[in-house]
């Protein structure tokens, strides 16, 4: 059983691209960033990717219609100062098991270093079990020279800090194993919903390292709806919180 059905829309060529896998993950922060991207520069698909290692399952959007499980991959050309070919895989979704996972993202990898990639980036989220007003970026890199690039980008290195799960940390692994380095960009989240402020500190980030510039004023509109959404979790909480402890004493009242 092959891995993945990878269907090629156009032939494009490339100048050494930049890879960035942005898939689902922890408050879709990096599937946020990248889909952002995708709309605001312009992004152009040109392959689709579907696979029996993904969920058993199809979408269904408004008015019935349904869509596949499915990965895809666009390219932008001569993005930012740098001239910067790149290449973006999105989707939504990953593989189910471990198996699964290092089979597609294998298979996806061989095929975009068929246009001789230069380095990866991998975006995604970081559970802090906070919600942070300004969220950091905390990141991980696969040599030394990537780690400061990180640092003097304001990003936070993860160090004797967990594993990096799925996609974003196994196309790292693979990568550096055929030469090719890379780095992981994590949003900081709760992890539990879209979370759009992430998600534009991690689009922040990755353009300062790449030498773009990208309007992010939708994001900071769904930015606002996230902090709303946020306020009104937490006061739900603080609500139970606070019922809790009115049932606590009621009940120390009537022992007493």
């Amino acid at each position: 059983m092959n891995s993945i059905e990878l269907t090629v829309l156009e032939e494009i060529e490339l100048d050494n691209p930049i890879f960035i896998e942005a898939l689902p993950g922890l408050g879709h922060v990096g599937k946020l960033a990248a889909d952002h991207m995708i709309d605001e520069l312009g992004a152009t698909k040109f392959a689709e990717i579907y696979s029996p290692t993904f969920p058993p399952q199809v979408i269904v959007k408004e008015e019935g219609i349904i869509e596949n499980m499915l990965n895809e991959l666009y390219y932008l050309k001569d993005v930012g100062e740098d001239n910067l070919d790149l290449i973006i895989l999105v989707g939504n979704t990953q593989a189910l098991s471990p198996e699964g996972q290092y089979l597609v993202c294998k298979d996806i990898l061989e095929f975009v270093m068929g246009f001789d990639i230069d380095r990866i980036y991998t975006l995604g989220g970081m559970v802090t079990g906070q919600a942070p007003e300004n969220p950091k970026v905390f990141g991980a890199a696969t040599c030394e020279e990537n780690a400061e690039l990180l640092k003097e980008a304001g990003i936070e290195l993860r160090s004797n800090d967990g594993g990096i799960v799925g996609a974003s940390g196994l196309f790292l692994g693979l990568g550096v194993r055929q030469g090719i380095h890379g780095s992981c960009l994590m949003g900081e989240t709760p992890g539990y919903f879209i979370d759009a402020e992430a998600a534009e500190a991690v689009l922040n980030k990755l353009s300062m390292l790449l030498n773009f510039e990208i309007n992010v004023d939708e994001l900071e509109q769904r930015a606002e709806e996230t902090r709303q959404m946020i306020a009104r979790a937490q006061q739900m909480e603080q609500d139970m919180i606070n019922k809790a402890n009115a049932g606590n004493a009621d009940d120390l009242r009537y022992i007493g």
